[in-house]
């Protein structure tokens, strides 16, 4: 097979599986529609930029040592259901306040902690959401090695890194310019409420599953 097809359907693959709704595309949702476009562009960035560590740590071969240590990636995975957890918590709650309140949506909807105050910490959640996400890691070690050879040429390689970038730059990208847009926003405000539960739930099942595997495992290996 020849590296240009290699890349391409490592484009392929990649770019289906960034449309699937997961953490990464609720993330997305619920803040571009809520906090505006900027901040829905700076979690788009921070979100690949999670996936092109995990790309680089998979192409490495780094992310394929943690997945074959039981210990250490149920502890992984332990750290990124909590985080999902944490995510999906907040924004329940936020729902269930705005639901039994009628107050404005900047006090009720999130905890403080969880609010979204300025360009960095919108980088950070998107980062964090990806890089703590043990599915990302299982996801991008089963992609590079069954698609990405060892004899791959740096060059190849180098590009493969930066279409996983940049696809997930894009789409990410485009999501947040689509949602934030003056007509979305007109359409989505109505039903902010049930965007946020939603996601929360979203966040809440992925995690407290991951949790609840990862802990299984854990005390299976103690």
């Amino acid at each position: 097979m020849s590296e240009f097809t290699i890349l391409a359907t490592l484009a392929s693959v990649h770019f289906i599986a960034l449309m699937s709704p997961g953490p990464d595309f609720a993330l997305v949702v619920q803040n571009a529609t809520r906090y505006g476009r900027q901040t829905g562009l700076y979690i788009a960035l921070g979100l690949s930029c999670g996936i092109l560590l995990h790309s680089i740590l998979s192409l490495t071969g780094v992310s394929y040592l943690v997945h074959q240590q039981p210990t250490l990636f149920a502890l992984l995975q332990i750290a990124g259901g909590s985080y999902l957890s944490y995510l999906g918590y907040g924004a329940l709650k936020g729902t269930w306040q705005s639901v039994q309140s009628k107050q404005s949506e900047q006090q009720n909807i999130e905890d403080p902690s969880l609010l979204l105050t300025n360009k960095r910490q919108a980088f950070s959640r998107g980062f964090a959401t990806n890089i703590l996400n043990p599915k990302a890691l299982v996801f991008f070690v089963s992609l590079m090695s069954s698609l990405v050879p060892a004899t791959m040429s740096l060059t190849g390689k180098g590009i493969a890194l930066m279409i996983l970038w940049s696809l997930s730059l894009v789409w990410f990208s485009f999501l947040a310019w689509a949602l934030s847009t003056q007509r979305m926003q007109k359409k989505v405000k109505a039903m902010a409420i049930y965007v946020d539960g939603l996601c929360g739930v979203l966040f809440s099942v992925i995690g407290l599953s991951i949790l609840w595997q990862s802990t299984t495992t854990l005390l299976g290996l103690l």
